[in-house]
């Protein structure tokens, strides 16, 4: 039986054009518009061809419309996450794209794109002619998780220690103090957000976009539920989480190397 994503929100924007999964029709070319000599004049005016305007040519369609399905495909990716990390996708059971469609105002073909996604990222897995099942997680993969994050992530922090002025690590007060506010609200989707970001802006500081894709990533996966919900981290643990975030630019600005590689180790440890 077709489950819905019970509770989910979303902003995804109406059905429109390109916004509701159909095809765009774009107009038949002519071959007068593929020739060689269309390819010249694409490419510049040469020869006679200098300054004469060419009428004849078919303008080059706007691709808005595939902004549109992607800017919804987007949307909908979003609200599938957060009711991942909510819990309201719940482990073991399998969602229909056009139920969840039905759900978010949109048709199935934004949603099947954004599950596909998710598979590729390991949330869902493909059910022929059924749709996609959440997988089914527990707390060794988390703990796994953590292990392959504190290999990553503890060699850059380490560095960036020795390496980027206190002033830059000032900068991110605001958001350490951001993820405070957040886990005070208990909320854990609000505070997996924010949690990110702090995550994300320390290790942009690293200047390796590709590291810094992997590491969030790996971050993402570590915050959706297990099954049966064996860990359930309530607002003392999201607040006692976000407390490490405080201490870990403290040691920083001062280059204090131990309590940075204490804190990195410790904090995924707490995550898991």
């Amino acid at each position: 039986m077709e489950q819905s994503a019970q509770g989910s929100t979303s902003t995804g924007t109406p059905a429109g054009p390109g916004g509701d999964g159909r095809a765009v029709r774009v107009p038949a070319q002519s071959r007068a518009g593929f020739g060689e000599g269309a390819d010249r004049e694409r490419c510049g005016p040469t020869g006679d061809a200098r300054g004469e305007h060419t009428h004849s040519e078919i303008p080059i369609p706007r691709p808005r419309p595939v902004v549109q399905r992607a800017s919804v495909r987007g949307q909908i990716l979003d609200a599938l996450r957060t009711a991942l990390v909510a819990g309201e996708l719940r482990p073991g059971e399998v969602y229909s794209a056009p139920v969840l469609g039905d759900r978010f105002g949109v048709s199935a073909t934004p949603v099947r794109e954004a599950m596909q996604q998710l598979a590729l990222e390991g949330a869902v897995e493909v059910v022929p002619n059924r749709g996609f099942r959440v997988i089914v997680r527990g707390t060794r993969e988390l703990a796994e998780l953590a292990e392959v994050r504190a290999l990553i992530e503890v060699p850059v922090m380490l560095r960036l220690a020795r390496t980027v002025p206190a002033e830059r690590w000032a900068e991110l007060r605001p958001l350490a103090e951001a993820s405070m506010c957040a886990a005070a609200s208990g909320c854990p989707v609000t505070y997996a957000e924010a949690d990110r970001v702090f995550h994300r802006s320390m290790l942009a500081l690293s200047g390796n976009e590709q590291l810094a894709g992997i590491a969030e990533d790996l971050h993402r996966r570590s915050q959706w539920p297990l099954v049966g919900g064996a860990v359930s981290r309530g607002r003392a643990d999201l607040v006692a989480d976000a407390t490490e975030h405080v201490a870990l630019l403290e040691a920083l600005t001062v280059r204090d190397l131990d309590g940075v590689r204490a804190l990195v180790r410790g904090h995924f440890a707490g995550a898991a």
